[in-house]
């Protein structure tokens, strides 16, 4: 189901085995790579790229090399910002792999797959074709406009606000849209939303650039329901906000102008935020339930959060974070993770939301775990207002294959 293209054009294999860095060479060269690079060793990879006139789109790198073995390469080549798209390999146990691969992500490394030796043609292609591969090198972090800039953007209207569907996993229908901020400065170009919703946190601009979302986005679902289009809307909802003492009656004001209930939107909040609203937030979360929001807790998995803290909350959604979602269907203990949130989400009687997903054996894995809802780059990414009822259109055609072999019928 998942679209592909054409191959990377240059990659680097890092192997000290003559007879593995040929092997995969020449699978390179063979799915159409034009520049394949080759090196025995971490050193020698180093100086490769110092040398390069242009960095390597990606870099297949062996663990169990002499001297630079593969993670202190990994470690090296951040220190050095080369921050270059990773495929991580090894002939050890998969558990071994996938440590390197989250080690890697921690410390920022892009990470595209972590491979088992030998590595088969069909999954190079499907690694190096990948939909969402980096087109470039990732740039180091650029400094943050001033925070002046981000009062005038919201105050001009300039945060975008885009949609990015979520689709029922056992059917394929759709069933809601998440609101995501955008940020495109004159300047400094599209800022990341993490960065500047932290700086609007840090400089007093959260309830402005908050509101300036919702009221956007509650629009779009407003005119999307008069034309029959009736959804959910999820909004992420900031921990700040809930020290606001007018905020369940000013969200609840927004919503019935727009003509819309409660009911149909889902605010949304991480784990961290969960332990935060803990110092008085958890009566301001009560009431919101008690209007007909629904609560999500978002990011399961990657915080703090008990079962005894969701007993506490009145949630109403669990949204599983995409690092145990993504590539699940190949890694048993990812899957172990996955298949325990999802329990939980059953067992506390909430709505089970996996995020992340990319490829169709992931989808299928969640079908057969009963997941409830999917979003990720499988189904769309996030996209404009104005292209939602076009991108539906188009995904009306995928139901019959998305639909799980117990439900070819459904409506």
């Amino acid at each position: 189901m998942s679209k592909t293209r054409d191959v990377v054009a240059s990659v680097l294999v890092v192997d000290d085995s003559e007879v593995q860095r040929e092997h995969v060479a020449t699978l390179c060269r063979e799915l159409g790579v034009s520049r394949v690079d080759e090196v025995s060793g971490g050193e020698q990879a180093l100086e490769r790229l110092r040398a390069l006139q242009a960095p390597p789109q990606a870099v297949i790198v062996d663990l169990e090399m002499p001297g630079m073995d593969g993670i202190e390469l990994i470690e090296a080549m951040y220190r050095l910002g080369h921050l270059l798209p990773l495929v991580v390999v090894s002939a050890h146990e998969g558990a071994l792999i996938h440590t390197v691969e989250a080690l890697a992500r921690e410390i920022g490394m892009p990470v595209l797959a972590a491979l088992r030796k030998p590595i088969a043609a069909e999954v190079l292609a499907d690694v190096l074709r990948r939909d969402d591969f980096p087109q470039s090198p990732r740039a180091a972090p650029v400094a943050l406009p001033p925070a002046e800039d981000l009062a005038r953007a919201i105050g001009h209207g300039d945060i975008a606000v885009h949609f990015q569907p979520k689709v029922c996993v056992r059917t394929g229908l759709l069933r809601g849209v998440e609101a995501l901020a955008r940020w495109r400065h004159p300047q400094a170009g599209d800022v990341p939303a993490g960065r500047f919703v932290e700086l609007a946190e840090a400089r007093g601009l959260i309830r402005e650039l908050s509101f300036a979302v919702i009221e956007t986005a509650l629009g779009h679902l407003a005119h999307w329901c008069s034309r029959g289009l009736r959804l959910s809307l999820a909004l992420n909802l900031s921990p700040r906000l809930l020290t606001v003492t007018d905020l369940v009656a000013e969200l609840v004001a927004r919503v019935r102008e727009h003509g819309l209930e409660p009911s149909q939107v889902v605010l949304e909040l991480t784990e961290s935020s969960v332990v935060a609203a803990y110092d008085g937030g958890i009566g301001v979360l009560t009431r919101l339930r008690l209007k007909g929001f629904g609560l999500s807790i978002d990011d399961y998995g990657t915080g703090y959060a008990s079962m005894s803290q969701l007993a506490r909350i009145p949630f109403s959604e669990l949204k599983v974070d995409r690092q145990f979602v993504h590539d699940a269907s190949e890694r048993h203990a990812q899957r172990m993770l996955l298949e325990s949130a999802l329990e939980t989400a059953r067992r506390f009687e909430l709505v089970s939301v996996a995020e992340g997903v990319e490829r169709e054996a992931d989808w299928r894995l969640l079908q057969s775990l009963g997941c409830d809802v999917a979003q990720g780059y499988l189904i769309a990414r996030p996209m404009a207002a104005e292209a939602l009822q076009p991108w539906l259109r188009n995904h009306q055609t995928r139901l019959a294959e998305l639909r799980s072999p117990a439900s070819p019928g459904a409506l």
